[in-house]
């Protein structure tokens, strides 16, 4: 029976042995774990960050020439760049929707940099400028001159008071603002 008590210290020396490098090895399991999730978490950070000032100047630039397009076709202006008092309403109020058009157009790619909601209201801020303008080329007599065809625009912005395109403009400049 005293030949046993050696063996059985040595077998539970043995096993305590074996079970504090087991509970060791899971210690430094988990410190390892811990330390790839941190150095992953610091990495995307580090992406995100390098991906922000990649793109905060496309972003930046892109804001800038929506405002600028809502301020080019904000009625009023519009008016001011086309008005010619020789030419008949109907040819101004031409003119003025294919330069609508084509300065939307040539911004359109700009709207991956822009939030939905900003896009909603610079495509929204458009159409309701077009609207004003055909509202007002509609209203007039066919033998009317751009003369009559800005006066009856400036009235019906008038009517609506603010403009879609001001109302755009400054939803744009609070969201530029919101990127630094």
């Amino acid at each position: 029976m005293n030949s046993w008590i050696p063996l059985i210290i040595a077998i539970a020396a043995f096993t305590a042995l074996i079970l504090i490098v087991f509970i060791m090895m899971k210690k430094q399991q988990s410190v390892t774990v811990q330390l790839i999730e941190r150095d992953i978490r610091n990495l995307n950070l580090e992406l995100k960050k390098d991906r922000q000032n990649y793109f905060l100047p496309h972003r930046v630039e892109a804001y800038q020439r929506f405002i600028l397009l809502m301020n080019r076709i904000t009625p009023e202006n519009i008016v001011l760049r086309f008005h010619n008092p020789a030419l008949p309403a109907k040819k101004v109020q031409l003119d003025i929707l294919e330069a609508i058009r084509e300065e939307f157009d040539h911004n359109v790619a700009q709207q991956m940099f822009i939030s939905s909601d900003a896009w909603k209201l610079v495509k929204d801020a458009k159409e309701e400028t077009i609207r004003i303008i055909n509202l007002a080329g509609d209203s007039l007599d066919v033998t009317a001159l751009s003369l009559d065809f800005a006066t009856r625009i400036m009235e019906i912005s008038a009517e609506v008071g603010s403009m879609p395109t001001d109302i755009a403009a400054e939803y744009l400049k609070k969201e530029l603002q919101e990127l630094f």
